[in-house]
């Protein structure tokens, strides 16, 4: 069903430069064609005035070879040939009509002036014409097309005379055929060197695309960018529409650039403080801490409700250094630290992983899928362990008792190494899907705070794998979930 919109004729997939040049093509096509039927029609005209004159002549001088209403010329007939009479060319056609009746139809050959008539059954074409002394065209069946008048004679008889059309006709035809070949040739010509022009035309237009190509291909969002990537002043004139385009970039990646500078320096600020504090807290934690479990190993009897409370004290209290540690190791990454780089043997680490897992989870089946050989990356152990300890313990909080966890090593072909944990749980919600990665990303914040989760696990996952320039995917639907962490096998520059 049309939507009623009016449909453009521009190809929509069509470069401008293209389309300039189509378009010149176009326009060129239009005014050849104008010139080219101007030009027919006025030589179709002159040539049809010529032979009507020519015509007048012919019926003139065939008049006076049959009816002598005036003395002739010397040397013609009262009642001569029409055909005979001097000034009759080869061609020239002469039909007599008498009582409705044709009773004369001949015409001399084009070529030889011999006489040829009309055909019986062909004559009756010749009573359609009008008799009012006026030249009309009209087809006399296989002797072509006529330029033919018709005028009643003083005994009341009509006289038919008619000139070929056959040369004007081939007059015409061969100067169509001639304006359309150099149409042709110039519009072929118009079009090369259109692309050409167009071409060099757009040519700051092409440096300002690039430009901006350039800008699109840098890191806008994250770190520190130094957005120094500018259109050449030569493309910034504003007095041309190339140069207004450039100089409107340059102004907004000028204000783009401000704006990224701002962002860093409130985000370096923000990492500041969260290391700072996260700094600074773990001293009071660990001294609440302490006073807690100090207490708890007293010889003194405490009341039920004291005793209540301050486990309750230390189990927040190791909540909240947990909390504190986890933000200060992404304080750590987002700033850039480097990692030691060490050959770390992921089958070992795997193994460890999942024996603890198995210990804090006994309630769960897990699995492994290594390979025969141990496996090889390079990377920081300790945050590489602390990948599997949070992925395995994203699988045992979120899913119930009974569920099913495998974790396995994969080598790719481009040497690259493959990490998956696999559960056969309810399934990720599709809503948190796409943000699962994200700082205090929950599916359910009641039960994730009763087992202790802060909501910083896989983003801790997904930041260092990324300072191992890495990458980590997760595919969930109910009944299947996998985390993929893929490693390159060679240490990073």
């Amino acid at each position: 069903m049309s939507s009623g919109r009016p449909r453009s004729w521009r190809p929509s997939g069509w470069s401008l430069r293209a389309r300039l040049v189509a378009e010149q093509i176009v326009l060129l096509a239009v005014v050849c064609l104008i010139v080219g039927v101007v030009t027919v029609l006025s030589l179709r005209t002159f040539q049809y005035g010529q032979l009507d004159s020519q015509l007048e002549h012919a019926a003139s001088r065939a008049a006076q070879s049959v009816v002598g209403d005036r003395p002739p010329p010397t040397g013609v007939p009262r009642r001569g040939d029409p055909l005979g009479a001097p000034g009759q060319g080869p061609g020239t056609f002469f039909g007599k009509i008498q009582n409705g009746v044709v009773v004369d139809a001949v015409r001399l050959t084009p070529r030889d002036a011999r006489r040829e008539e009309l055909p019986v059954n062909q004559r009756d074409v010749l009573k359609t014409l009008p008799v009012d002394s006026k030249a009309h065209t009209l087809t006399l069946g296989d002797l072509g097309d006529y330029r033919l008048v018709a005028a009643r004679s003083t005994d009341g008889d009509v006289l038919v005379t008619g000139l070929p059309l056959g040369d004007v006709n081939n007059t015409l035809t061969k100067l169509g055929v001639v304006l359309g070949g150099v149409a042709l040739a110039g519009l072929l010509a118009a079009g090369v060197a259109g692309a050409v022009i167009v071409r060099r035309t757009l040519r700051p237009l092409q440096r300002v695309v690039a430009t901006a190509g350039r800008v699109a291909e840098l890191p806008l969002h994250q770190g520190e960018v130094a957005l120094a990537v500018r259109v050449p002043e030569k493309d910034t004139d504003p007095h041309t529409e190339v140069g207004q385009v450039g100089l409107a970039l340059n102004r907004m990646l000028g204000h783009i650039g401000n704006a990224l500078a701002a962002r860093h320096a409130s985000e370096t600020r923000v990492r500041q403080f969260v290391a700072d504090a996260s700094h600074e807290l773990r001293t009071p934690l660990a001294a609440i801490r302490g006073y807690a479990e100090l207490t708890r190993r007293t010889g003194h009897e405490v009341s039920p409700e004291i005793a209540h409370a301050m486990r309750r004290v230390e189990s927040e209290a190791e909540r909240m250094t947990t909390l504190v540690e986890e933000l200060l190791l992404l304080a750590r990454l987002d700033a850039g630290r480097p990692l030691e780089y060490t050959q770390v043997d992921l089958s070992r680490l795997v193994l460890d992983a999942v024996s603890d897992a198995r210990i804090a989870g006994s309630d769960h089946s897990w699995q492994l899928q290594l390979p025969a050989e141990p496996v090889t990356v390079p990377g920081d152990e300790a945050r590489l362990h602390q990948v599997l300890a949070n992925l395995l313990s994203n699988a045992r909080t979120h899913t119930p008792p009974g569920t099913t966890v495998t974790t396995g090593i994969v080598v790719a072909r481009d040497a690259d190494v493959e990490l998956t944990v696999t559960d056969n749980g309810p399934g990720i919600p599709a809503d948190l899907l796409p943000e699962v990665f994200e700082r205090f990303a929950r599916g359910d914040s009641s039960r994730s705070r009763a087992a202790g989760s802060t909501g910083l696990g896989l983003s801790i996952v997904a930041a260092v794998v990324a300072a191992h320039r890495g990458t980590v995917d997760v595919m969930s639907e109910p009944g299947h979930t996998e985390f993929t962490v893929r490693l390159p096998g060679d240490v990073p520059v």
